[in-house]
């Protein structure tokens, strides 16, 4: 049973800023094709309809921490781990690894949370359990591979333990002879 999946994306142009930095936004579309494509591998759609399902799955929490920028035409490398399997909620984490050079360089992490619903005469959604069909086809990561994360497999560093790239410079003082100094 799967608990992990990945894919590769490409930056395109319409998906950077001014800056030509990637807009944060879309590391969450790159979360969603991950995650629709998870569900493709294991033969189902996430529209649940054509499944013969009638349940949905929306999102009930997103989050994303960006340490590296991403840029026009990076590639980058997309994991989906199943950090946790309730009885009516899914929870992922992706981790985001540009692939351009000669080493893997972990740029963000997310996280996303979906619940399983029905919807109800009145337009209402009401939580029921996920259908035994995919249930049973989705396990929970182990909780090494959750805390390890993707580079202490590849390459024993972590998104935490690496100085951020790209700070902002902090103001230094001005040396001595440069300083205004008063008369009075």
């Amino acid at each position: 049973m799967p608990c992990e999946f990945q894919i590769t994306r490409r930056v395109e142009f319409s998906e950077t800023d001014l800056a030509g930095i990637m807009h944060f936004s879309n590391f969450f579309r790159f979360m969603e094709s991950a995650e629709h494509a998870f569900f493709r591998s294991l033969g189902y759609s996430v529209a649940h309809s054509r499944n013969g399902l009638a349940v949905c799955l929306p999102r009930v929490h997103a989050e994303c921490d960006y340490a590296i920028p991403l840029r026009f035409e990076d590639e980058v490398l997309v994991r989906l781990l199943v950090e946790r399997k309730g009885r009516r909620s899914v929870t992922y984490q992706f981790r985001f690894c540009r692939l351009n050079g000669s080493s893997l360089e972990e740029v963000a992490r997310g996280r996303l949370t979906v619940a399983c619903v029905e919807r109800q005469a009145d337009g209402a959604m009401k939580a029921v359990p996920l259908p035994k069909a995919i249930a049973d086809k989705i396990q929970q990561a182990p909780p090494q591979m959750l805390s390890d994360g993707f580079l202490a497999k590849v390459n024993s560093s972590s998104l935490h333990d690496r100085p951020r790239r790209e700070r902002p410079m902090r103001p230094t003082r001005l040396p001595s002879h440069n300083r205004h100094r008063s008369t009075t």
